[in-house]
């Protein structure tokens, strides 16, 4: 079962001429969902793979993903927030998107220093919101090991970006066109 298959395409999403790429009904599939994951965690338990101490994940469907993966990797999980819904002392990076700025956080004490994380999201578009979360991880002590994504829209140009800021990444698949 291909995982792309899985995937609804929403035409004109949040506005005319978008493609959006929905994967609700890749997740609510429980054969989608679970070959999801383990394919996601397959790539991180291979020979060769980064070494991974913890995983972090972008809010909101980062946190299904990575929560899944760390658990089934044994690893601690890490949220990464929009701004003001963490309680405690935060970090904060405010990050590029298509239409304007927004801020993500992490708690203080959530990465030590010189953890090695996987940083996970469910789609790599213009590439903002991971290059904000990479800052982030940085300022927090991280060293971000690879990020990973089940789609990535490569006319949009973020593989791009995280390959011009030398940040290792990963999809499970591609969708030409927005």
């Amino acid at each position: 079962m291909p995982i792309k298959s899985k995937i609804r395409t929403i035409p004109n999403f949040p506005k005319e001429g978008i493609m959006f790429r929905d994967i609700t009904t890749l997740l609510k599939d429980p054969e989608g969902l679970r070959l999801t994951i383990d394919k996601l965690v397959e790539r991180y338990n291979e020979s060769g793979a980064p070494k991974v101490d913890v995983i972090c994940g972008i809010e909101a469907r980062g946190f299904i993903l990575g929560a899944a993966m760390a658990y089934k990797m044994g690893l601690g999980f890490i949220p990464i927030r929009k701004k003001g819904k963490l309680p405690g002392e935060t970090i904060q990076q405010d990050y590029q998107l298509e239409y304007g700025v927004d801020t993500i956080e992490i708690h203080t004490d959530a990465i030590s220093k010189g953890d090695r994380v996987l940083l996970v999201d469910d789609l790599l578009a213009t590439g903002g919101t991971a290059l904000g979360a990479h800052k982030l991880i940085e300022k927090s002590g991280g060293i971000v090991q690879e990020a990973c994504f089940i789609v990535d829209l490569p006319d949009l140009g973020g593989g791009k970006k995280l390959d011009a800021a030398d940040i290792p990444w990963f999809a499970l698949v591609d969708f030409e066109g927005e």
